[in-house]
């Protein structure tokens, strides 16, 4: 018995590598129902072994979508921080791969994305959680700081907000318009455009020359 074409059969224990066989069950399961959608013992089905064996790697449903949390936001902190290349050629220019970095990963990683996003993961209760979240903006934040040192210093607002303001706008696009599943809501352009010609109006309207 199998949890679904092509799933596993029944081994109770008799697993070779079954937490990585659950994270792969949690992906699966998150990509086709949601972040809430399926129970700890589905996990157990579609890696086909007992209700009980999870629990050799797990405690329970909530530590295993903190480990699935974990591994995506250390993807999304790689992404992102290649994506920065150091603020080169220009901050403009990495800018624009940041933003595409961010909307990639929506659309190729929906399950760690609604894991990390919005499967109701508490992440100041895990420390290795934390850290690998903070990692994530570190990037968004080092652009956020060469664009603030290039505006008049009276009025130059904090660094930190910029990059709130403007992870704030990419994911919330990234969630409407550039995610894979059927949440996406239909847009008249492409979710770049969109993010791009965002950017431009929020820059402008801090007085940088875009």
């Amino acid at each position: 018995m199998s949890w679904k074409p092509g799933g596993r059969g029944s081994r109770g224990y008799h697993h070779g590598d079954l937490r990585e066989d659950l994270v792969r069950a949690a992906l699966e399961l998150i990509k086709e129902k949601g972040p809430a959608g399926f129970t700890f013992a589905d996990t157990a089905r579609w890696a086909g072994v007992s209700p009980a064996a999870p629990y050799r790697h797990f405690r329970d449903r909530d530590e295993l979508m903190i480990d699935v949390a974990k591994r995506g936001f250390k993807l999304f902190s790689e992404k992102l921080r290649e994506a920065w290349g150091e603020g080169k050629p220009s901050t403009a220019a990495a800018f624009k791969r940041i933003g595409a970095a961010y909307l990639n990963f929506a659309r190729n990683e929906p399950g760690y994305y609604a894991a990390m996003f919005e499967g109701g993961v508490a992440i100041g209760n895990d420390p290795e959680l934390r850290e690998a979240a903070d990692r994530s903006f570190q990037s968004l934040r080092a652009a956020a700081e060469i664009l603030v040192a290039k505006m008049p210093e009276k009025g130059r607002p904090p660094a930190l907000m910029v990059a709130l303001h403007i992870w704030s706008m990419t994911h919330g696009i990234a969630s409407l318009f550039a995610r894979a599943d059927a949440a996406r809501r239909p847009l008249p352009m492409s979710a770049e455009d969109l993010l791009e010609a965002q950017m431009l109006v929020y820059l402008k309207g801090l007085g940088l020359q875009v």
